[in-house]
């Protein structure tokens, strides 16, 4: 029997086990992602952990029993559980704790909370985290450290740009890392200073972030399990069930770990830590395995180039607003080829960041080249982001099955400003959800939490009507590549069960898959598309067991 959307062959199969279920979800419209399809009508019964049955009410109902949990529905969407792509899930745990400067709309704004943030920490503590967005100040440089050090005299401060890739270290900071006027800028990153003085102003890009960042004492495991726990909480009011944790560290492996032994993990992830340790990650897995159906080691993530927001995405022609620059590779080439050859000769998956449209050729050429020399094997690379892509390069996604690792909700933020940084013609394939889909790509849809909210609802939101933020794009921001709820619900789903070799398991709602499975409180088959992000969460599921209900 294949499987296929419809409901009623699934229940009618298996009406014959005799099982009772722990819970039964009814009264709603079931979405099984086995197809990009609407929903039917009907309801889903759980048991040890697994969906036992899909199909209509009646043929469900003969799984309820006496102590059968029944979740009703009340005519809203029953689906798969989310899975983010694409998240540093435990520092979107401690950002939950930190200053908050993501809609800090002035310099004033963000000097005024980083100030009173300071004055609840003792003499010492760092502030870090803070996402702030220097596009809300039109008309402003970027900020400086002279900007805060006068409210943040005790206190280092280190706090980063929403995207990750660029940063503000305050006089505190400056000293603890040791950066003067006299600290040569590294490879791959950016120190900038004034022109007058040559001194440092306080901003860091990419590699450079290593100077202060190496100053930062490393949290406790204790502050480490206490932010992976708040993430956990908010996660599970969104309906995200499983996660691929980006630029992950050992630290967090053992963390998610701690968790999952005192049977506090109510998600699951696949980590992915940094490419230049191949051979300590490929040894690990030998050694140990990569993990369990909670945890795992997912692969390797490195790092082709950085963002727009900050300039330093890889482009084949400059900037439009900075005229000749380019921006940066963050890794020369030659080392990339050798960790990613590396990498897949020792059979572990590879996931690399590529923003700008040269770093995106690059990384498919690295990766077409190491599957040509090693040979045909289900390697499934991944291209974390794939913002910026010239229209040749687009079907070579599909061609050489590299997965598109996207994050649909950067689309309608960066809509609002990026044509300024790159010009009319290169945004016509910015995020190019639709062009990638119709050329055979494989889509899998994240939010890089915390450098867009975690929230999957407003992701499909953002890929289906691509308004951007600021309201000026009411029909959507490059309207031709929009796609389909379905196509977005796929790609939160079933695209990133495959993305982690997890498709056999979870991804869709399906006798014998995991019982990961989400209610939203309307059928978003059924609502106009402006009204997708109003969208909530009323139940989650994970491995069987309520982890959140919406009050």
């Amino acid at each position: 029997m294949t499987r296929r959307a419809g409901l009623g062959l699934l229940s009618l199969t298996l009406a014959a086990c005799g099982r009772t279920a722990d819970i039964v979800i009814r009264g709603g419209m079931v979405w099984t992602g086995l197809s990009s399809g609407a929903p039917q009508a009907g309801a889903v019964a759980i048991g040890d952990g697994e969906i036992l049955a899909v199909g209509d009410s009646a043929a469900v109902a003969r799984y309820v029993g006496s102590r059968t949990h029944v979740i009703r529905a009340d005519g809203g969407l029953v689906l798969p559980g989310f899975t983010d792509g694409h998240t540093h899930f435990i520092g979107g745990g401690f950002q939950l704790a930190s200053v908050d400067l993501r809609n800090a709309a002035s310099p004033q704004e963000f000097v005024r909370r980083i100030g009173e943030y300071a004055r609840t920490l003792k003499p010492g503590e760092w502030i870090t985290g803070g996402d702030w967005d220097h596009t809300l100040w039109p008309g402003q440089p970027l900020p400086r450290h002279e900007w805060i050090d006068s409210v943040t005299p005790a206190n280092p401060v280190f706090v980063n740009r929403l995207d990750g890739h660029e940063a503000l270290a305050n006089a505190a900071a400056l000293r603890a890392g040791g950066v003067t006027r006299d600290t040569p800028t590294p490879p791959g990153g950016e120190i900038l200073r004034d022109a007058k003085t040559g001194e440092p102003i306080g901003i860091f890009k990419d590699q450079a972030l290593d100077l202060i960042g190496r100053a930062q004492p490393d949290p406790s495991p204790e502050q480490r399990d206490s932010a992976l726990a708040r993430a956990l909480a908010h996660a599970a009011s969104l309906g995200v069930t499983a996660t691929a944790h980006m630029s992950a560290s050992w630290a967090d492996l053992a963390s998610y770990r701690r968790l999952e032994r005192a049977g506090r993990l109510t998600m699951r992830v696949a980590l992915y830590l940094p490419v230049d340790a191949w051979r300590a990650v490929a040894e690990s897995v030998k050694a140990h395995g990569a993990g369990d159906a909670w945890v795992k080691i997912g692969g390797l993530k490195g790092f082709m180039d950085g963002s727009a927001g900050s300039r330093t995405a890889l482009f084949f022609e400059p900037y439009a607003d900075s005229a000749g620059y380019r921006g940066l590779m963050q890794n020369p080439e030659r080392d990339m080829r050798t960790w990613i050859g590396n990498a897949d000769s020792a059979g572990l998956q590879v996931a690399v960041h590529a923003i700008g449209d040269r770093a995106n050729a690059l990384i498919l050429t690295i990766y077409d080249s190491v599957a040509r020399a090693h040979g045909p094997r289900d390697r499934r690379f991944r291209v974390e982001h794939a913002q910026h892509v010239r229209p040749q390069d687009i079907p070579l996604f599909g061609t050489l099955g590299v997965i598109a690792s996207m994050q649909p909700y950067h689309a309608i933020d960066d809509g609002r400003w990026v044509e300024r940084r790159i010009g009319p013609v290169r945004i016509k394939t910015t995020y190019a959800f639709r062009t990638l889909l119709d050329t055979g790509a494989k889509l899998a849809f994240g939010s890089d939490w915390t450098v867009a909210p975690l929230d999957p609802l407003a992701g499909v939101y953002a890929a289906v009507t691509r308004r951007t933020l600021d309201g000026k794009n009411p029909n959507g921001w490059v309207p031709e590549q929009k796609i389909t709820v379905g196509e977005a619900l796929r790609a939160y789903t079933a695209g990133n069960a495959f993305a982690t070799f997890d498709e056999q398991k979870r991804g869709a709602l399906a006798p014998g898959y995991h019982a990961d499975v989400v209610v939203v409180d309307r059928n978003l088959f059924a609502i106009p598309a402006e009204s997708l992000a109003a969208a909530r969460v009323r139940v989650t599921i994970v491995g069987g067991k309520v982890v959140y209900e919406r009050p």
